[in-house]
Parts: C-alpha cells; sequence; structure tokens
C-alpha cells in the first residue's frame, strides 16, 4: 500500500515540434498594426492611414507608395497616365537583371520607377512625375530617365507648370553608362522648359540620393521637402569613411539641408497640397488661367487606368533604343492625338492651358 502511495508515477513527454505544430496559429493581417521607426510606438495601420501616414507621437512621415501620394495629392485623387507602357530591356545584359525586374513588377504592380501623368492640383492643370522607392529602391535606369524627359516635354507642349516627387537611391547600377546618361538627358530637357518659362516644382521625400538628387531633382524652380527626408548624393558612412570625421547626427535632413540653403521649404505632408496650390496660383498668370471649378473632371481619369495606345508625347522617339522597350510608339505615331481626349487637348484654346509659346 505504501509502496504505491509514494511511487514515482510516469509522465508522457511530447515533443516540442510535435506541441508546435498542434498549437494553433493566430493569423494577424498584415499592416493591421505599424511601429514607427523613429519613436517604436505601435499603431493602428487604418490610423495611421487616415494621418497620410505621417506618426502622430513623434511626426515621422513613413514612405508612400505612388499612388497613395496621387490620393493625398491631386484633385479627387485621380491621375490620367502617360506612357505606362515602356518597359526596360537589360543592355548591357546584367546577369539576374532580368529577373529582377519582373521580381519588382510582380511585388509592386508597377512597371517602373516612375509614374508620369497629367491632372490638376487645386483646380490648377499639371504634369506629374512620382518616383517609387518601392521599386528597386527608385533608381533612375533608362525608362525613369526617358519618362522624365517626356514629362518635361509634354510640360512644354501643354504650357503646364511640372511638379515631380523625388524618391531614389540614385542611378541603376544594373545598366551602367545608360543610367548615366539620364542625368544629362533630363538636365538638358529641364534647361530647355526653363527657357520656355516653365515652372518645375520639385518635392524631395525620404529618400532623395545620388543620380537624380545630383541631376533633375535639383534642378527645380521651387525645391520643397517633406520633414525628415533624407537627401544628398553619397551615403552617410560613404562620406565620414572618405573624410573620416563624424558627421552631425541630423546631416542629410531636409532641416538641415534647410538651414545650409539647399532647399527653399521644409513642408509638412498635410499641408503638402495646399502649399502646391499656393504656388500654382501664384504662377498662374504666366501659364494660363486654372480649369472652370464646375468642371473639374476635364482633365481627369481614374487613377491607375491603363492608358491608350500611343498616350504621351507622340513626337518623341526613345532615346536610348537598345535599353527602352516602347512597344506601342510605331504603329501607334498616327493615332496619338486621337488618343487623347478632346478635354484635354483643347485646353489651348479655351485658354486654360497654352502653350509656352503664347505666353
Amino acid at each position: 500500500m505504501f509502496k504505491d502511495l509514494f511511487q514515482k508515477r510516469k509522465y508522457a513527454t511530447i515533443p516540442p515540434d510535435r506541441l508546435r505544430a498542434e498549437r494553433p496559429k493566430r493569423e494577424i493581417p498584415e499592416g493591421l498594426m505599424i511601429r514607427c521607426p523613429k519613436c517604436g510606438n505601435i499603431h493602428l495601420g487604418k490610423e495611421l492611414e487616415k494621418n497620410l501616414k505621417v506618426c502622430p507621437s513623434c511626426d515621422h512621415h513613413f514612405r508612400l507608395s505612388v499612388w497613395e501620394r496621387v490620393a493625398i495629392t491631386m484633385d479627387d485623387g485621380r491621375l490620367r497616365e502617360l506612357d505606362a507602357h515602356l518597359d526596360s530591356v537589360d543592355p548591357i545584359e546584367f546577369p539576374g537583371y532580368r529577373e529582377k525586374l519582373e521580381q519588382q513588377k510582380a511585388k509592386t504592380g508597377l512597371r517602373e520607377a516612375v509614374v508620369t501623368g497629367e491632372g490638376t492640383i487645386g483646380g490648377y492643370p499639371v504634369v506629374v512625375g512620382i518616383l517609387s522607392f518601392d521599386f528597386f529602391t527608385g533608381s533612375m535606369g533608362s525608362v525613369v530617365g526617358e519618362k522624365v524627359t517626356r514629362a518635361i516635354e509634354r510640360a512644354m507642349e501643354r504650357g503646364w507648370p511640372l511638379v515631380i516627387f523625388s524618391a531614389s537611391g540614385g542611378a541603376r547600377m544594373q545598366e551602367s553608362i545608360f543610367s548615366l546618361m539620364q542625368m544629362a538627358k533630363t538636365g538638358a530637357a529641364l534647361a530647355k522648359f526653363h527657357e520656355r518659362r516653365g515652372l518645375f516644382i520639385s518635392v524631395l521625400t525620404d529618400p532623395t540620393l545620388g543620380g537624380v538628387s545630383a541631376s533633375f531633382a535639383t534642378l527645380g524652380d521651387y525645391i520643397i521637402a517633406e520633414p525628415g527626408a533624407t537627401f544628398g548624393f553619397a551615403g552617410r558612412i560613404v562620406i565620414e569613411q572618405t573624410i573620416r570625421q563624424k558627421l552631425p547626427d541630423e546631416f542629410q535632413t531636409a532641416e538641415f539641408n534647410l538651414r545650409h540653403g539647399q532647399l527653399d521649404k521644409v513642408v509638412h505632408r498635410k499641408e503638402m497640397r495646399a502649399f502646391l496650390a499656393k504656388l500654382l496660383e501664384m504662377h498662374a498668370s504666366v501659364y494660363g488661367d486654372a480649369p472652370a471649378a464646375e468642371d473639374p473632371s476635364a482633365l481627369r481619369a481614374e487613377a491607375g487606368d491603363a492608358p491608350e495606345a500611343g498616350e504621351g508625347e507622340a513626337n518623341s522617339e526613345a532615346r536610348e533604343p537598345g535599353a527602352v522597350r516602347d512597344e506601342v510608339r510605331e504603329p501607334a505615331a498616327a493615332e496619338s492625338e486621337a488618343a487623347v481626349p478632346a478635354a484635354v487637348t483643347s485646353g489651348a484654346e479655351t485658354g486654360k492651358g497654352g502653350s509656352s509659346g503664347d505666353r
């Protein structure tokens, strides 16, 4: 009796792997909770979106996708996209480049690192370019340079202001000299644009570095940036290793560059649209009156709609034919004017978007 009372009981041991396998997993939807990288506070994803992806605790500006930028900047969140059919083609046959391009397309839903188009901000017609850091870190290859150049030419043709939101790690190394040529090409196009008295507003977002910061991003009539945006050429670590000195903690931030004369203004994201509209209003007498407020849809189309064949600059050819695939350019050249809605092409006739020569 006593022997049975003090006998050690035997317990079954469950292997840890089996225990984990039998335990039900709780799936947490992606984006439900987001931690701020600056202050560490956790916020509901939907609440953060309502706040334009600005941290309520520390005012940190999260990066935006192209279509998020369109939604908070353009009137009614609409943009008529241009040159959406252009593709990169691996001009120097860089190992693995084609596969990475396809991966980036599948990941982001974009065909390249920039989206260009036409729309209105505060009722004023503009040509817009928005770089996506999500696609190859916003690096500038042949297609990015070509689309930016065509956007500049489009603004000259329409006689409208140009607004470009930059976010880039620099030139795309997989295209070598072809990517570096885009710096000169976009700069030359902007020189012609300035000769025609065109207004170019450059908006720097986090981060804007390398070949983009050394070309069109710093050639604006107005150069503004979002708070805390990193802006410079070489990276911080490279500079410190080169000069063998410790750089200030705020080095290359928008606020640092503003104090040293590199920027005209740092504008909060919540105030950006109103600030851009104010600049456009100030210069409205130069490029023409705004579209009638009672018919603001005359220059808009649904954001993300695929453009018809031949949309964009009808007379421009791809300047690097070996690096840019322009599938619809030749067969659609004769039809390109028909592809543009009358509401847009009639801007010069109505005096609401006349050509640069009319100024």
